[in-house]
């Protein structure tokens, strides 16, 4: 069970105050729009709303978005008084939906930190409210997951889209790589039903499905420059390591591997990230949790929870959010077909990105306190989220500090990510408040969680924002050594 029994009681009550709520809404008859995010977590969050709406006869719509802002909410208003329900987005703000969409019943499912002040139509679920933290407790689709289950208990089948989704938002950041507290309920709640098992592995995606060397190749997580995204130097590093990597003239799979040969690979690559002397990276970042979706085909990308989440990732990032939606609601047909180019796609992109990241002189660069990445007009706005995530977690920084991301989104604009250790968090810095704070101090607009958030501004105000926010976190750090 979750420690705190009594925040958790209350946290499901919000959850079941919740799905009262929207079945009451349902049997009035009304038109309910959902809004979620476009990352994985937000489509597979938008997959249990839809899963859920679909099997209590709803009439509903889906609006996958990138971002909350006013322009999105005065469209949404300008739509007239139907229901809507925000998933994976929307706590951080409460004071623009009030404003703009007080006549409105809202719904709110999301695990970001709230901001800003409540309104009479709105119903919230948020683990901040009740003392869990979003960001590595529970994600917004486990928020979700939990209303669909409060309204019936069948819908605990849903839990594995709840595990993709907190494996698609990095939940699993700590020593054991597993999805713990909340997550870790979820995670019961699916093996219980029959739809998921855990085992401890190296963590490769298509371990089932690609040749060795190719599933080698997709290792993000940590970044090892030279190998990640290299198919031809992983099938020679397997070769030099006396790996055989065809059996009966087919290419032998990850699962394929006996327990010495992986004990072989993850021994070499131990060596080359402990030989970097990152902060980042360790050795045992390369183990972790694997969770297999035993319902799933095990010839599809489907099979491996953290696969399937960069395949929703991937759906979101390339502007294909609708595939990603409808594979969650059970496509296996069309919509998985075309999905696969979109995941090649997606992981060219990442490879090509973090080639020119690591070629170009500038793109990357250290601050007194925090290191500053600059996409420029390169890195598309979109992607920009999924660079950072992986940048942190790679062996091209050589002290902890946070990563500061960034590109162009317009003419005038740019996007922020920032990325950062749980470790840090515990030296008192907070992301989400920092994006937010001097994001608001040059007219723009951001949040997020502690160790992960966001922010996008005029471009004109770049330079001052990034020397206040290595200010601020310089002050933070000092704070907390005095």
């Amino acid at each position: 069970m979750v420690e705190n029994s009594k925040n958790y009681t209350t946290f499901l009550q919000s959850a079941k105050e919740a799905g009262k709520k929207l079945c009451s809404l349902v049997e009035q008859g009304e038109y309910i729009r959902v809004i979620s995010h476009h990352d994985a977590d937000g489509l597979a969050a938008a997959g249990i709303v839809a899963n859920t709406l679909i099997r209590l006869d709803a009439y509903f719509r889906i609006r996958i978005t990138k971002q909350i802002d006013e322009k999105l909410i005065q469209e949404l208003a300008s739509e007239g008084i139907s229901p809507i329900i925000f998933t994976d987005l929307g706590s951080g703000y409460l004071d623009l939906l009030k404003n703009e969409l007080s006549k409105n019943e809202t719904i709110v499912l999301d695990h970001h930190p709230p901001f800003g002040k409540t309104f009479s139509n709105l119903t919230q679920v948020n683990p901040h409210l009740h003392g869990f933290k979003g960001s590595k407790d529970i994600s917004g689709a486990g928020v979700a997951y939990l209303v669909a289950k409060m309204i019936n208990k069948a819908n605990i089948g849903l839990s594995s889209l709840a595990v993709i989704g907190a494996l698609g938002d990095l939940q699993d950041k700590n020593p054991e790589r597993k999805l713990l507290d909340l997550n870790g309920e979820i995670v019961k709640d699916a093996i219980n039903v029959g739809c998921l098992e855990t085992t401890v592995d190296i963590m490769v995606h298509g371990r089932e499905t690609r040749p060795a060397h190719k599933a080698l190749a997709l290792i993000r997580t940590p970044y090892i420059s030279g190998l990640s995204g290299e198919e031809d130097k992983c099938l020679g590093f397997l070769i030099n390591l006396g790996i055989k990597l065809k059996k009966d003239e087919k290419w032998v799979t990850f699962s394929d591997l006996t327990s010495e040969e992986k004990q072989k690979i993850f021994s070499e690559l131990a060596k080359f990230l402990s030989s970097k002397g990152s902060p980042y990276t360790t050795p045992m970042s390369l183990i972790g949790t694997i969770y297999t979706l035993t319902q799933e085909a095990r010839s599809t990308s489907l099979r491996d929870a953290r696969e399937y989440a960069s395949l929703l990732n991937a759906c979101g990032r390339l502007d294909k959010a609708g595939l990603g939606v409808a594979i969650c609601v059970g496509d296996r047909d069309v919509a998985l077909k075309e999905v696969a180019s979109i995941l090649e796609n997606y992981r060219k992109t990442i490879a090509r990105y973090m080639e020119w990241l690591t070629d170009t002189p500038g793109a990357i660069s250290e601050m007194k306190n925090v290191y500053i990445v600059d996409g420029h007009d390169v890195i598309d706005e979109k992607m920009l989220s999924t660079i950072s995530s992986i940048l942190v977690f790679s062996h091209l920084f050589k002290q902890e500090k946070p990563v500061i991301a960034m590109t162009l989104a317009s003419d005038d604009e740019i996007k922020v990510s920032a990325r950062m250790s749980e470790r840090l968090v515990n030296k008192g810095l907070d992301l989400g408040s920092i994006m937010q704070k001097v994001s608001e101090k040059y007219a723009g607009r951001g949040g997020g969680h502690n160790v992960a958030a966001g922010a996008k501004l005029p471009y004109v105000h770049k330079d001052d924002f990034i020397k206040v926010v290595d200010k601020i976190v310089g002050d933070k750090l000092e704070l907390k050594v005095n």
